[in-house]
């Protein structure tokens, strides 16, 4: 093998020619919204995949392969550069703008492109960033067949068959198609409520999951006709977790655990460390995939991606196994905020909560258009639920920690238990250093970014490395008693930087009545700050204490929005406030900035809709 090294912006590059028989093709099959809960490769309770379960047994099965993002766009950028999404500027879905690569870089099919490959995309995309480059065909029709006689290639093959747009039915369409799986007899997560509906729809997702495996094995098929499959690599996987409700989304194990099985060409086994058929245990995550293609092509990993190979030149499967950490983020998803991060560690999982008081079940139209999702808030409105089922709907801890070796579907929360309190020192403690680590921007808003950052983000976060840190630090003083932090938080609150101030008010919110000795500060900062988005937190906290009625704050916060996006984030708190703090707050298009009255089909439009009907 014959390797490719290079130094940002220069490639030193080799002949095509040269390499192109030398090279293994890659082929990679990703199926759409869907987890480890749903394959018999993973669970006795999944149903059974033939084509990818016949990969699997001259493949490697990974027990540990996780989406860093539980939603399209983040986790298939994510996929493309290599990068961490909140480091890079890419962590939002839908993006309010794009963003150039980091670091003048490209994504990975690109470099392979320099070597001799021909690239193709059949044929989603959804990036967050602004690429011109790496794609030979991207299309619907895309293929490797129309490469060059004996040019080695890379394909993506998209399958939309489990997409959660598959289960947006109606009750008549429920009725009227039936389900191979039989409802009766699916196994229903703890956390849903046992009905025909949850059921129906459980069943009529493990149905897609065979129609993806009869999409798939066509491929196969056809690699098979072509000469081509002991030269290829095929990697199967899901683009994130999915799709049934607190999946994607959600940043549990039903929104980043996926499934991926590596089939390993007979012409290439060399390449790999570990005995075809086996089952990896180490963590890898979607920051590996691009450096570890390239590292099978023989091409060392560009700078600017975060991952590292897990498959190929100087890889031990030994040392792949010792890795057990993943790393995820969920941001904004169309109209619905909320900032998460998570680690896992072996089988220790770790949930920060940044804004602990934003329920899961915020309301998303596009989530919520899913018969299951509105029948759940239906039930919990009326009171039909156990307090698992309720856990959906209800206030968050600022800090989860789960032991999945016992509690796989992440219901109990042990970060209150002493018997974890070192585990939980040490989860926090690593957590606080990665996100610091990567200059996470998500500690401002995002319509910060989108005025000052977006242009060049990795460039902003370094001129903003101190800050962030330090902003990071104000936001963690909701994991120290009240008591403790109280007068830190006053420090904070008189900061001349205006996100210092906004996150002492989510961390008052996240203290909650604890915090009620803040009420008359607030009320002065809601009226008088300088910056709208502070005046908001302000009037959020007020609200959900229950100091005031905060309308009139958030309706003239929404006269005086300056973007869009700053608009959405303000649409949030209200949403939020009058679905579970009792709030009944008047919203009109009247009420925003004129060019924005108007907006359709934007994320202003979907949260004023739920507002307005």
């Amino acid at each position: 093998m014959i390797r490719v090294t290079y130094a940002l912006p220069v490639l030193l590059l080799c002949c095509c020619g040269a390499l192109g028989s030398e090279l293994p093709n890659f082929v990679w099959f990703t199926s759409e919204d869907n987890s480890v809960h749903f394959s018999k490769l993973y669970n006795e309770n999944g149903i059974s995949m033939p084509a990818i379960e016949s990969l699997a047994e001259h493949g490697l099965v990974f027990e540990h392969a996780f989406s860093n993002a539980p939603v399209c766009s983040v986790a298939r950028t994510t996929l493309l550069t290599g990068s961490h999404a909140p480091r890079i500027g890419t962590q939002y879905h839908r993006r309010s703008k794009l963003v150039p690569m980091p670091d003048g870089s490209q994504m990975y099919p690109w470099y392979l492109q320099r070597v001799g490959y021909y690239t193709t995309n059949n044929s989603k995309t959804d990036y967050n960033v602004t690429v011109t480059e790496g794609w030979n065909e991207s299309s619907p029709d895309a293929t490797w067949r129309n490469r060059k006689p004996g040019q080695p290639f890379f394909h993506v093959q998209n399958t939309a068959l489990t997409h959660e747009s598959s289960l947006h039915f109606s009750k008549e369409e429920m009725k009227r198609d039936t389900t191979a799986t039989d409802p009766d007899f699916v196994t229903l997560f703890p956390y849903f409520p046992d009905t025909p509906i949850f059921r129906y729809t459980h069943a009529r997702y493990l149905d897609n999951h065979v129609k993806v495996d009869d999409y798939f094995a066509q491929y196969i098929e056809m690699l098979r006709e072509d000469g081509e499959l002991e030269n290829t690599f095929i990697f199967y996987f899901g683009d994130h977790g999915g799709v049934l409700p607190r999946g994607k989304g959600y940043v549990y194990e039903s929104g980043l655990h996926v499934p991926l099985v590596v089939y390993i060409p007979e012409n290439y086994k060399h390449l790999i460390d570990a005995e075809l058929g086996s089952r990896v245990n180490g963590f890898v995550s979607f920051i590996d995939f691009a450096p570890t293609i390239l590292n099978l092509a023989g091409v060392d990993v560009p700078p600017h991606m975060d991952g590292k190979p897990f498959l190929g030149h100087k890889v031990s499967m030994d040392e792949v196994n010792r890795r057990d950490e993943a790393f995820g983020y969920a941001d904004r998803f169309d109209e619905k905020i909320d900032y998460v991060r998570t680690l896992r560690k072996g089988n220790i999982k770790y949930i920060r909560n940044y804004q602990p008081f934003n329920v899961d079940a915020l309301f998303n139209e596009y989530r919520y258009r899913m018969l299951a999702y509105s029948e759940w808030f239906d039930l919990y409105k009326s009171d039909s639920l156990s307090e698992t089922q309720k856990q959906f709907f209800e206030p968050r801890q600022s800090e989860q920690l789960f032991d999945l070796s016992s509690d796989p579907f992440e219901i109990e929360n042990l970060a209150q238990d002493p018997a974890y309190a070192d585990m939980l020192k040490l989860m926090r403690k690593r957590l606080s250093e990665r996100v610091k680590s990567i200059n996470d921007l998500s500690v401002f808003p995002e319509s910060v970014l989108f005025s000052k950052a977006f242009d060049n983000p990795v460039a902003f976060g370094r001129r903003n490395t101190d800050r962030i840190a330090r902003l990071i630090d104000t936001a963690d003083l909701s994991l120290r008693s009240f008591d403790e932090v109280n007068r830190d938080l006053l420090v904070a609150l008189e900061s001349k930087d205006a996100w210092e101030r906004y996150w002492a008010l989510i961390v008052l919110s996240s203290f909650g009545q604890d915090a009620q000795s803040f009420i008359s500060l607030a009320r002065k900062i809601a009226v008088e700050d300088e910056e709208n988005l502070v005046r908001v937190r302000a009037a959020e906290f007020l609200g959900l204490v229950g100091a005031e009625n905060p309308e009139p704050y958030l309706i003239e916060a929404l006269r005086k929005s300056r973007t869009e996006i700053e608009a959405v984030i303000i649409l949030n708190t209200v949403v939020l406030l009058r679905d579970y703090a009792g709030y009944q707050i008047e919203v009109t298009r009247k009420m925003l900035p004129n060019h924005w009255q108007k907006a359709a089909e934007s994320n202003i439009s979907l949260r004023l809709n739920y507002l307005v009907n």
